[in-house]
């Protein structure tokens, strides 16, 4: 049974999707749209983005599943190989993956990533270096590259 805990944060209110053992979705949202159902998971979750936010964090440690097809699942692990700080293109996860013609594939799969910001599909840009596509909007992709930017070491 899922449940659903919300939070202010920087960037609107951040929606996070959890059973007992999991969560299982993070989304920023502009209202609330269920039932709020605060747990010491949704506390511990939040507790990092919100230091993710300050610099404090770089890497995230609470447990998450990620529901999809293997090739989601695929492209979503490649993606957690993406240093902080850094981008790369959707080619070079393609081909990292094996499949060098899958580019329009790893946008796609990006684009159904549930644990943004986790699962760092926000650090991959278009070949010419252009921020393109991003599920939470350009803005917020943005806002995330920016951010690590600033923070990296």
């Amino acid at each position: 049974m899922y449940k659903y805990a919300f939070y202010n944060f920087e960037l609107g209110i951040l929606k996070i999707t959890y059973t007992d053992t999991a969560v299982t979705a993070l989304k920023r949202m502009d209202n609330i749209d269920e039932k709020n159902e605060h747990s010491s998971l949704s506390d511990i979750v939040f507790l990092q983005i919100q230091e993710y936010f300050s610099g404090k964090r770089t890497t995230f440690n609470f447990p998450y599943e990620l529901h999809g097809t293997e090739f989601q699942k695929k492209i979503w692990s490649a993606l957690c190989e993406i240093p902080y700080g850094e981008t790369c293109t959707y080619k070079s996860i393609a081909i990292s993956i094996g499949n060098p013609k899958a580019s329009r594939a790893v946008g796609m799969a990006n684009s159904k990533n549930p644990i943004g910001i986790v699962v760092p599909c926000h650090r991959v840009i278009g070949a010419s270096g252009k921020l393109v596509g991003y599920a939470g909007g350009l803005d917020m992709k943005k806002t995330l590259i920016d951010l690590e930017n600033k923070y990296k070491k």
